[in-house]
């Protein structure tokens, strides 16, 4: 099984930084992330039309980098999970998590007994092709493998002692406009509210001992919510880079062509 550089980043006392795919499943992908320095992506299912042999073709282009390939699925079910994580993922977030018994269900879809109940297909895409040996190999995913849990809810934060006490659970996400949503102030990101909430998740992460993550959209939103305390962050989704690279580079274009000849 390949390295999870996102758990060796941490190890080194380093802050990983991350990036969601949503748009561009493209073989050439991959490099492109990997000549930017990211060092785990989030590839997204649930709101994509990125099917599992997308993923797998995903998960397979990345093995020709350092980055960790974690991959959000697009619900909370085993044969969702197994899949992606047979195809060579080394992780995956589950949206939404609102229990201890959620988070339990996705540790035991991820991670090989006796901390969770994955069946063993060994020998396939996640090993090589190269048969392993199994001890030391359930031993070592056990260890290598990561479980982020999503708090996207109100129920969640009432929950966030139990998601977080469960066992292989490594991260608290948390997914901002669908918190928000369930709080009844969609989009109000500086509202007190959610930023009370916030710091609730990271404080229940750091009483377990587990990692808090957030993508903010904006450096805007980075700057005020890193402070709270939160682990690492992810930085935007594909295509909102795209275009907004795109949107400023345009615009020099515009200037320069209304000037005079």
């Amino acid at each position: 099984m390949k390295e999870n550089r996102f758990r060796r980043v941490l190890q080194e006392g380093g802050v990983p930084a991350g990036h969601m795919l949503m748009e561009f499943g493209t073989r050439g992908i991959a490099k492109i992330l990997e000549s930017a320095g990211v060092d785990f992506v989030v590839i997204d299912m649930e709101h994509t039309g990125f099917d599992t042999e997308r993923v797998a073709d995903l998960v397979a282009w990345f093995k020709a980098t350092d980055i960790a390939p974690f991959v959000r699925v697009p619900q909370n079910l085993y044969h969702l999970i197994a899949r992606v994580m047979d195809a060579g993922a080394l992780g995956v977030m589950v949206a939404n998590v609102e229990t201890g018994e959620a988070a339990q269900a996705a540790v035991d879809a991820v991670k090989y007994a006796p901390l969770g109940k994955r069946g063993l297909g060994l020998g396939t895409a996640h090993n090589d092709y190269v048969a392993p040996n199994p001890p030391e190999y359930l031993d070592y995913a056990n260890r290598n493998t990561t479980v982020i849990c999503q708090i996207e809810s109100e129920t969640g934060l009432a929950n966030l002692d139990a998601i977080a006490a469960t066992p292989g659970v490594d991260v608290l996400w948390v997914g901002h406009f669908d918190l928000t949503q369930s709080m009844g102030i969609v989009g109000q990101f500086s509202h007190p509210r959610f930023l009370e909430a916030l710091e609730r998740v990271v404080a229940a992460a750091r009483r377990h001992g587990k990692l808090s993550a957030i993508q903010p959209g904006s450096i805007e939103q980075a700057e005020a919510w890193w402070p709270m305390g939160f682990s690492f962050l992810s930085w935007k989704i594909d295509f909102a880079v795209y275009k907004a690279a795109l949107q400023r580079e345009i615009g020099e274009l515009r200037k320069l062509t209304a000037r005079a000849r």
